[in-house]
């Protein structure tokens, strides 16, 4: 314990720091909250309640300048440090009362959890930044910010391990910064590692909060000394230096207690005059701007509210198309419900808004993976992005997250060839993959592209005819033939490595893909590459449908999934045996689907030529689509059936028409799924 003497002093050095603090520089504020926690653990209760004194007066301070609370750069900072004031003002509790410290501040370390990760994705996106730039300066200091704060944080909610790492991984980044050393992959590597150590930390301190039983941090003594190597003679091979058990912990140590040392030696020198703010780069000042005003809300209400607005709007439909008010000629009410209808679909679009985020989150995991499996499979390769900002909603980020990650393995591993083989084929050494996304009529266009051999279509082919899964002489498409790649458990990889060729992944990417109303198209030409094309909704909440007509019923087709809609002459129309009722349609047999067979419902006409059909795609085949009529296009809002009614095959939910009815919803995949492929 120290003396409440030797704590007076560091008091009144740190209200002096306080006296002379500068606005908007938030190292000062980081200094005062790490200071009011280093010295808090080592108070006894002369010193607490020295502390306390000195937490108020801060806090006075604080008070007494409104700009303290409008400077939005400053918001991160002062909310540490009222933190550590609420901290420094409570009563102290002996350790031997403490108990289990995450369930009474439950509250802090999920914000810390939420923080820590926000940041972790900078440190991620910063440090593939230097991998290709290692000079990149605004890179490297928003890195060196981002551990400086998850240190401080972790420092005053005592998590140990997570603050000497952050803290070794600091002073490697702070050395980078004033030029005493450089940027290399050996570094980028082992700060990456030093990343994951404190994901598998947040996911340890989550998996407690949610009542999972306590666990110890896992051990990071090797891992700081690997980064304590980076600064060495000799660094770059820190791999091979690593020391024995005992000095590891002594490492660990010396960490801890050269942070304190330096804790107190800033308390003890005399206070420096603050210089003018280094100045930051536009798009941090931009950021730090739109984030001043940010709030974090529970995914679950907001899936309440876009259910409530989908009401909403369903009730202005059946209000605008309510028979006694359409008989009215009244100019007043008329106007007054198109401005119900105009305030409708504002709030509607900005409901929807608040569910989107942009697919930059999900394409950086991919950068990610390309770095380290290229390096693992010696395939230099580089990612190009495009369309990092398009807005996609978060549901369909998240569920779409494995499926790419297949798809970029899949063309690292089996598309993009051998240095040795691009050489001799004239291609550069280093593979490009791209990943692009935007918008296209009203969907989300995601394409993956490798500059690699292609697929192979007659080797394809092969494999499918061993498999019976074309018939010896029948003619399949281009289109028809990469499509087999999805069939479960194809593979045409001559080996099985820990990478893929197990003939399993392809089918759940389609399924996936599927699930989220999306579809796939390959485009392959070889020698040159390949480029994989995701085609999605917007939304999972409202779908552009089709609603057709069979019998009384009324159902509704997903717009993207429509090709073409006719009216059938007699000559079209045949039968094949072994393959059912067929229609020609240019120069193509298409299978026919009567929807009132697959429903049990009674048409209006079983007479083909006197029907209407859709020409659609699912599970990567054309078929026919055989309804009574077409009523138009509807934007809807997608219901849920319940547990009874979730499973039947063909229908994917249903949604409330203007009119009061209610349609199903088709999943074309189901309701085409009893026919046999050709």
């Amino acid at each position: 314990m120290e003396s409440s003497a030797a704590l007076r002093a560091w008091s009144e050095r740190i209200d002096s720091v306080a006296a002379q603090f500068v606005l908007g520089e938030a190292a000062s504020v980081d200094s005062m909250a790490e200071s009011l926690a280093w010295m808090r653990q080592q108070a006894d209760q002369a010193g607490w309640d020295e502390i306390a004194r000195l937490a108020s007066r801060i806090h006075d301070r604080m008070k007494a300048s409104t700009q303290w609370y409008a400077e939005g750069a400053m918001a991160d900072g002062l909310e540490k440090l009222r933190r550590a004031i609420e901290a420094a003002t409570a009563p102290k509790v002996e350790p031997a009362k403490q108990g289990n410290s995450l369930a009474e501040d439950a509250g802090l370390v999920t914000d810390f959890i939420l923080e820590t990760r926000e940041h972790l994705t900078s440190i991620e996106n910063d440090l593939l930044t230097l991998d290709r730039e290692p000079a990149q300066p605004e890179a490297l200091h928003s890195l060196f910010r981002s551990f400086h704060t998850v240190k401080g944080l972790a420092g005053f909610l005592e998590f140990d391990s997570i603050r000497a790492l952050a803290h070794e991984v600091e002073t490697i980044l702070d050395l980078a910064r004033n030029h005493q050393m450089h940027i290399t992959a050996r570094v980028i590597d082992v700060v990456l590692e030093s990343a994951d150590y404190l994901k598998h930390e947040m996911n340890r301190l989550e998996a407690e909060l949610g009542g999972a039983p306590p666990s110890a941090s896992a051990d990071v003594s090797a891992l700081i000394v690997r980064v304590q190597a980076l600064n060495a003679p000799g660094g770059e091979d820190a791999e091979a230096c690593v020391a024995p058990p005992q000095e590891q912990a002594q490492a660990v140590e010396a960490a801890r207690v050269v942070q304190a040392g330096a804790v107190q030696a800033r308390l003890e020198s005399p206070p420096v005059p603050a210089a003018a703010p280094e100045a930051k780069p536009a798009a941090v000042e931009a950021k730090a701007s739109s984030e001043k005003f940010s709030v974090r809300v529970d995914t679950l209400k907001l899936d309440y509210l876009l259910d409530m607005v989908g009401e909403m709007v369903i009730a202005q439909s059946m209000v605008r198309q309510d028979p006694e008010l359409a008989g009215l000629r009244s100019p007043r009410v008329t106007r007054n419900l198109t401005q119900l209808s105009r305030v409708t679909d504002e709030v509607q679009k900005t409901a929807m808004a608040m569910r989107m985020m942009p697919v930059g989150h999900l394409f950086q995991r991919v950068a990610r993976l390309v770095r380290d499996m290229s390096r693992k499979m010696n395939k230099p390769a580089d990612l190009d992005l495009t369309g990092e900002d398009t807005q996609i909603d978060k549901t369909i980020v998240e569920e779409l997250a494995d499926p790419l990650m297949h798809m970029v393995r899949n063309s690292l591993d089996h598309g993009i060839e051998a240095v040795e083989t691009r050489r001799a084929a004239g291609k550069p050494e280093r593979a490009r993959i791209s990943l692009r996304a935007s918008h296209q009529a009203g969907h989300i266009l995601i394409e993956i592209e490798d500059d690699g051999r292609g697929l192979d279509r007659e080797k394809i082919l092969a494999k499918a005819r061993d498999r019976g899964l074309v018939a010896e002489g029948h003619t399949l498409s281009d289109s028809d033939i990469y499509n087999l790649i999805f069939e479960p458990g194809f593979s045409t990889a001559a080996a099985v490595t820990d990478v893929s060729g197990r003939g399993v992944g392809m089918d759940v990417v389609r399924k996936q893909v599927m699930k989220l109303r999306g579809r796939i198209e390959i485009h392959s030409e070889p020698g040159k590459g390949t480029v994989f094309q995701l085609k999605l909704p917007l939304t999972l909440a409202i779908i552009d449908g089709l609603v057709v007509g069979v019998g009384g019923e009324r159902y509704i087709v997903p717009i993207f999934t429509v090709q073409e809609m006719f009216r059938p002459a007699a000559d079209m129309l045949s039968t094949v045996k072994g393959q059912g009722e067929m229609v020609m349609v240019r120069n193509r047999l298409l299978p026919v689907v009567r929807l009132h067979t697959r429903f049990s419902v009674t048409p209006k006409s079983s007479d083909a030529t006197q029907s209407l059909f859709i020409v659609a795609e699912a599970a990567g085949r054309r078929f026919c689509l055989m309804v009574d009529e077409f009523i138009g296009k509807q934007e809807v809002v997608i219901k849920n059936l319940g547990e009874g009614m979730k499973s039947i095959p063909g229908v994917a939910g249903g949604a409330i028409l203007g009119d009061g009815r209610v349609g199903l919803i088709l999943d074309l995949d189901g309701v085409y799924g009893d026919h046999s492929r050709v």
